[in-house]
């Protein structure tokens, strides 16, 4: 049975690698992003359908999701903010950046769940963070990524008896535009992307989540946490002041 995914966020990076990615494995697929240039672009290469869409906008998101019953949702769209800290992050930062990655998310989701709920099955995929597990340098970016995986496990246990799957996918450091739009501060943008390990690419993060949506339809792989070998989490610091 051939299957339909809608990817959002999908015109470049971590979005655009999960478009391929799903396309070579012959699944239909549907871009949704804002850039029409780079929307033509990842057609022509990977034959998927691509949709202008602002997440964020209501209307044209209702519009495309009731023309599409898909049978995978990857919600990539989401944007980071306040790494410069929440003192210094202006209020319409902090409320776009919960919008697309939070509200957004959650109507996307609701959209696409009717249909896959009267057909008994589909697979919904939460693009989370390891920011949203572990403290992040960025409250706003880490708090609104810590909500993305809340609720995945949240609407694992909502849809329980529907045969539908849910996934967190949480990647650690991608190489790709995040900071270059995240971090506004140009000396503390060089910094931050200045890591100096060999970092994951795209396609690390869209082979897993094919593991994941190709996996037997009995088995929900509900959560992903991947990241460089040389990065990691936790330990202790002090600042004496």
């Amino acid at each position: 049975m051939s299957q339909i995914a809608v990817v959002t966020g999908a015109s470049s990076g971590i979005g655009a690698g999960i478009v391929r990615t799903l396309a070579a494995a012959g699944i239909e697929v549907h871009a949704l992003a804002r850039r029409p240039d780079r929307l033509a672009a990842l057609s022509a290469e990977t034959g998927c359908t691509t949709h202008m869409v602002d997440v964020t906008d209501t209307v044209r998101l209702a519009e495309v999701m009731g023309s599409l019953q898909p049978d995978i949702l990857v919600c990539n769209a989401g944007r980071g903010a306040g790494f410069e800290g929440l003192a210094s992050t202006s209020h319409d930062t902090l409320a776009a950046t919960i919008e697309i990655n939070v509200t957004a998310l959650l109507d996307t989701i609701r959209l696409a769940l009717p249909g896959m709920i009267e057909r008994g099955r589909g697979h919904v995929v939460t693009m989370g963070s390891v920011s949203g597990l572990y403290p992040s340098v960025s409250s706003i970016y880490g708090g609104a990524k810590g909500a993305v995986t809340l609720i995945g496990q949240d609407l694992r246990l909502e849809l329980r008896g529907t045969g539908i799957r849910v996934t967190d996918i949480r990647p650690g450091r991608v190489t790709s535009e995040f900071y270059d739009v995240a971090v506004d501060d140009p000396d503390l943008r060089v910094r931050t992307k200045a890591t100096g390990i060999r970092e994951l690419v795209p396609e690390d993060i869209a082979r897993a989540v094919l593991y994941a949506v190709t996996a037997p339809s009995h088995v929900n792989v509900s959560a992903i946490e991947i990241q460089p070998i040389e990065q990691t989490y936790g330990g202790t610091q002090f600042d004496p002041g």
